[in-house]
């Protein structure tokens, strides 16, 4: 049955009530036009229960913004959306970061730019002596290809996905393809999204992998909080030290704002699902609103917290990753840096939705503290 509108209906009953299943959900590409966003693919998602969320083949296939009852979730930057020809190496990564609700860094390399040392791996070709990387990799400044945009009725339920490649190679180096799968249901609040990364070269290729996941305002405002499975926060840095007694809990922007890092041990339930959340009880008058991410922990075994509450750049990031975020030189070093094999392949399932009401926010704060209790 499909829940729309307080009332279910099956596939039949609805079509009777429609000319086109498009006029109260579907999807929609198209391609912007303008400034430095000029060339973007892009598909809008109308899921008919107010989520609403748009996918950029153009961008790695992220999704750059979602709104549920024309109230946004994510936070968005000053950069816009910009079409990936404008990539620039190093630190220039941040002049294309949109925000959004979900951009994928990596495949090869993830979090601060530096040179390496030398390779202590003993198949690490792909690693030389003195190679500059940049901040966050490249896949989502990567077009994609083969992209599959649709939808159909299965039964009594109506299903729409965006899909499409994603390859970063290079010659003599790294050849690996995402193969990215985003869907959602008509009716639902929440999205779904499905990677296979391949390894389609001749050797092992270094590999790190994270969804900046970017929460912004009135999901975040002051007295917002993210919950989550963590049983511990450790501090990245001395900055982030100073903020560890209220790093769950969010204030009002505040000029200067340094951000703050906290690395999490997350606990996850019997199927391996870890659980975080950007809530604020106290929005509209206290119907509350927050958006979750649950993914799992075999897949995903290091969470990072982002809070940066500065005026303008008022986010929180939740990142699922694989690694953490000093640097492919620091995962070297610390000997933790993963490789897929030729021919291998990592297979991650994830998804994302709207907590709409106090209610659903307490309702997850139960299961999350099951999660703990039960550990």
């Amino acid at each position: 049955m499909i829940k729309l509108y307080g009332h279910e209906y099956t596939r039949t009953e609805l079509l009777r009530r429609v000319g086109d299943i498009s006029q109260i959900a579907g999807v929609k590409q198209y391609e912007l036009k303008t400034g430095n966003s000029k060339g973007v693919e892009a598909v809008d998602f109308r899921t008919g229960s107010g989520f609403n969320f748009t996918v950029l083949p153009g961008r790695g296939m992220d999704i750059s913004f979602a709104e549920y009852n024309g109230i946004p979730l994510c936070w968005r930057s000053s950069t816009g959306d910009v079409a990936a020809s404008y990539y620039e190496p190093g630190s220039g990564w941040l002049r294309g970061f949109y925000g959004g609700l979900l951009v994928t860094c990596g495949m090869t390399y993830v979090g601060a730019p530096g040179a390496l040392d030398t390779p202590a791996h003993a198949l690490s070709r792909f690693l030389e002596e003195g190679e500059e990387l940049g901040l966050h990799g490249r896949v989502s400044y990567v077009p994609a290809q083969n992209v599959w945009v649709d939808s159909r009725w299965e039964g009594n339920e109506y299903i729409m996905w965006a899909q499409g490649k994603v390859r970063e190679a290079t010659v003599f180096g790294p050849n690996l393809c995402l193969t990215r799968r985003i869907q959602a249901k008509l009716g639902d609040t929440k999205l779904r999204v499905e990677d296979v990364i391949e390894n389609l070269g001749s050797e092992p290729a270094p590999f790190m992998y994270l969804y900046h996941i970017n929460g912004g305002f009135p999901a975040v405002d002051e007295g917002s909080e993210m919950i989550s499975t963590s049983v511990k926060a450790i501090p990245r840095d001395e900055i982030a030290e100073t903020g560890i007694s209220n790093y769950s809990r969010f204030q009002s922007p505040i000029p200067h704002f340094k951000e703050e890092v906290f690395y999490h041990e997350m606990e996850c339930d019997a199927e391996n699902h870890a659980y975080a959340a950007l809530v604020n009880k106290e929005f509209n008058n206290g119907q509350g609103l927050g958006f979750y991410i649950r993914y799992h922990k075999t897949q995903f075994p290091k969470f990072i917290q982002w809070k940066m509450t500065g005026e303008g750049i008022y986010v929180a990031g939740m990142e699922p990753a694989n690694c953490w975020v000093e640097g492919r030189a620091k995962e070297q070093q610390r000997g933790t840096l993963q490789y897929i094999e030729p021919g291998g392949r990592r297979h991650y399932e994830s998804e994302i939705g709207v907590l709409r009401s106090r209610e659903e926010i307490e309702k997850l704060e139960e299961k999350i503290a099951c999660v703990k209790r039960d550990k």
